[in-house]
């Protein structure tokens, strides 16, 4: 997974549900200009303020370690 791609599933996941940007910043409790910067791939975009971000669109993030195991 590269920033792009998260970028890209959060702008079309925020499609789906019918939120402009700044609505799902307003959800999230992020800036209007980090939504805007995440959408668009940036690597350096805070990981706290991501997660806020898929948490407003309903998503669970799951890490899968080398062997298969969620973490």
């Amino acid at each position: 997974m590269t920033p792009e791609k998260i970028g890209i599933t959060i702008r079309e996941l925020r499609r789906r549900q019918g939120l402009r940007q700044d609505q799902l910043a307003g959800a999230a409790g992020v800036g209007l200009r980090f939504l805007i910067e995440l959408e668009a791939g940036k690597e350096t975009a805070q990981l706290g303020k991501t997660l806020a971000v898929l948490n407003a669109l309903g998503c669970r993030v799951e890490l899968i370690g080398p062997n298969g195991n969620a973490s």
